[in-house]
């Protein structure tokens, strides 16, 4: 059977999830991964109210569409970033209190935690999100930057996000990192070392996102080979490198999303330049079943248009795994003439 495909709603927050819902079974999508900021899933709500969840379901289900996953990238962030006045826009005024860094990442880290609680009440084993990093801002080893300083910024991840694991583990649910930029995980050698970093937490993995991949020059196919037993999630979003003016390079150039100078920028899935061919081959070969969630982004489109696009292509891509090896018939006809078939 083809696995679900789904749509993340972090993208469609400005669409109270009554409206959402039935536009998102209208496009062509068999479920919502529910971003936890508009009104698609509050953490608060789901663990102050017995009902809450179920009424969540209840406009699910009305649309004809599932729940797998989570997402609160948002909140996520600021664990372990270097707190500054960007953080005031994404972040509840719950979290965001009086600006103290310090407390600020103490805030993000307990609502991690509930929200893994909130996930469990909402009956799904998924929760999508970010990390952040105190060490991304030395990712360019200018000034000099030494290892020693590199592992204290693991260290401080690994002593933040524990114990947010450990109540992950308690309530039977995953934690699924999107590998991307400004995380502790960007690339597969930073995914190895956060593994290690928690001990190799079981409830610590990953939501894979090749679009984040793809443009630095990652192997995306190999990386899922390589944490076969890590995938937790998977996004779909396309992205184009190597395209633009010459002007600006890999690190962007200070210049916005849709800029035709930028060297990549991401696009509506199938009109970029993954591979997604191969991408559900290696899904197929480690046995991932879980949905195809796409995460819908590009600045020249009409997100309707896109995002309908985009699941139809993810529907005609996908294609279940075999029962067995193509040639296996072969081997029953040697069976049953001695051996003479061939």
């Amino acid at each position: 059977m083809a696995r679900p495909v789904t749509l993340f709603t972090g993208q469609w927050a400005d669409l109270p999830l009554k409206e959402l819902a039935p536009l998102a079974r209208s496009m062509g999508y068999d479920g919502l991964e529910l971003a936890c900021w508009g009104d698609h899933f509050d953490v608060r709500e789901a663990l102050r109210s017995d009902s809450y969840a179920r009424s969540q379901r209840a406009v699910l289900e009305a649309a004809g569409l599932q729940c797998f996953a989570v997402g609160n990238h948002l909140v996520g962030q600021a664990v372990c970033d270097l707190i500054d006045e960007r953080h005031k826009a994404i972040l509840p005024e719950r979290i965001w209190g009086d600006g103290d860094p310090e407390g600020v990442r103490q805030r993000a880290a307990r609502e991690m935690q509930d929200t893994a609680r909130a996930a469990a009440r909402m009956g799904v084993k998924t929760v999508t999100g970010f990390t952040g990093s105190s060490i991304w801002h030395a990712v360019y080893a200018f000034p000099p930057t030494s290892q020693a300083f590199i592992d204290k910024g693991f260290e401080d991840f690994a002593t933040r996000w524990r114990p947010i694991l450990d109540t992950f583990e308690a309530e039977g649910v995953d934690f699924a990192l999107e590998v991307h930029p400004t995380e502790i995980a960007f690339d597969a050698a930073s995914a190895q070392r956060a593994i290690e970093a928690v001990g190799g937490h079981r409830r610590f993995g990953f939501n894979f996102d090749p679009s984040h991949l793809g443009y630095q020059g990652v192997d995306y196919v190999g990386f899922v080979r390589r944490f076969a037993d890590r995938i937790y999630n998977v996004h779909m979003k396309d992205v184009w490198w190597g395209k633009g003016d010459g002007t600006v390079g890999v690190f962007g150039g200070h210049t916005a999303f849709g800029d035709a100078r930028r060297n990549w920028d991401f696009r509506s899935v199938g009109r970029g330049m993954i591979d997604f061919e191969s991408l559900i081959v290696a899904f197929n070969d480690i046995g991932y079943a879980g949905p195809l969630s796409v995460e819908w982004e590009d600045s020249r489109m009409d997100r309707v248009h896109g995002a309908t696009e985009s699941a139809a292509f993810c529907k005609r891509l996908d294609f279940p795994a075999a029962a067995g090896a193509f040639d296996a018939v072969f081997d029953r006809d040697r069976q049953a003439t001695g051996g003479m078939a061939g």
